[in-house]
């Protein structure tokens, strides 16, 4: 679904991404980790065709990118840092202009004629489905995410990239999301996300990245990676003979708890019971995905001194760069000879969205009134 190879993005002398070999698989639910800078948002940048890279390649649903992003995008449902929307206008009548906008022969999921029902039910699936006509500049910060998450969905894509999709979420819409997710990955969506929240990807993902200072630096599937440790957490209330039947097992203590060095937790509870020792709780230890996160990331690797590294995968920190950063495209922009083929061609489809979402805009204007 995503594969880069050697995939590198410099602003000026500052190598935001570096070699990056990404392998996205069909039906994966894969979690791009990494600390504030490490290139989280600029990657996904790159995989939308929305940042040039400096060298490498990507392939997205099997087509080069940006070469050929045009035809890839109408399949790829996203979200990238904070959704935006017009203040002005409720969800529903930015959900029009959206799905307005892109391409989509009749029939297809783009068409005009399934519209309103694709809007319901995405509406519907993100938890918005009461949503009344009051403007998006009233919405919560949860809500516009929600709405972001929404607009993601309304063209029933096979793909969807999610940039830290739980910002704003409390603790009941972040479950809501991971659920939706899951369902989502059950129907046959692939889900690719990028976030810092460790306990969140534990629950959600399969298959994990790790950035660290733009190179990665772990790819693997999670529950290889989240093996047990060899340990056994033994509780029980008589630690002293436990202690001395284990004969130097016991490498910590903490009142009725022992830390026992043993890969069979079974021969290990036949051990106790058999001297004699009362076992109320045996837990066998796994690496956490903290652990394993930090085993492979550097201490301070989110520190850079001066205010124009900020954040690296930032926006204000891109925005900082461009003015110095001009030699290989860091602006966003490539040199001709670097141009994708078909870009004259997006740039008309663009100017063609644009008349189009005008007209919707107008009657949309006239459904809120």
């Amino acid at each position: 679904m995503i594969t880069t190879e050697n995939l590198t993005k410099r602003f000026g002398r500052f190598e935001a991404v570096r070699e990056v070999s990404l392998d996205v698989r069909e039906g994966d639910r894969y979690g791009l980790l990494g600390p504030n800078g490490s290139g989280k948002t600029t990657l996904v940048r790159m995989l939308l065709g929305l940042v040039y890279a400096t060298s490498g390649s990507i392939s997205v649903l099997g087509e080069p990118v940006p070469r050929h992003v045009g035809r890839v995008l109408p399949q790829i449902g996203a979200i990238i840092e904070e959704p935006g929307a017009y203040p002005h206008l409720s969800g529903r009548a930015n959900l029009r202009l959206f799905d307005a906008a892109g391409p989509g022969p009749r029939g297809a999921p783009g068409s005009r004629r399934t519209r309103r029902r694709r809007i319901d039910e995405a509406l519907e699936q993100v938890g918005l489905a009461g949503i009344d006509r009051r403007p998006v500049r009233t919405y919560s910060l949860g809500m516009r995410q929600r709405l972001g998450l929404a607009a993601a969905l309304v063209r029933r894509p096979r793909l969807l990239i999610l940039d830290e999709p739980a910002n704003g979420l409390d603790p009941r819409g972040i479950r809501d999301m991971r659920e939706l997710l899951i369902r989502l990955n059950t129907d046959g969506v692939t889900i690719f996300l990028s976030s810092h929240l460790l306990p969140e990807v534990s629950a959600l993902c399969t298959r994990i990245g790790v950035l660290d200072r733009g190179r990665l630096v772990l790819q693997d599937q999670l529950a290889d990676l989240e093996q047990p440790t060899g340990r056994v957490l033994v509780a029980t209330d008589d630690p002293e003979r436990a202690v001395a039947t284990l004969d130097g097992l016991v490498e910590r203590r903490d009142g009725t708890e022992l830390l026992v060095k043993s890969d069979d937790a079974a021969a290990l509870n036949t051990r106790l019971v058999e001297a004699g020792v009362p076992v109320r709780s045996l837990v066998v230890q796994r690496r956490t995905l903290e652990e394993i996160v930090l085993d492979v990331t550097g201490a301070g690797s989110d520190e850079f001194s001066g205010a124009a590294a900020e954040s690296a995968d930032g926006a204000g920190w891109v925005a900082g760069a461009q003015g110095a950063a001009t030699a290989d495209g860091a602006d966003g922009t490539v040199p001709a000879e670097e141009a994708p083929a078909d870009e004259t061609a997006a740039g008309e489809t663009a100017a063609g969205e644009t008349a189009a979402g005008e007209t919707e805009s107008a009657t949309s204007a006239e459904d809120e009134s």
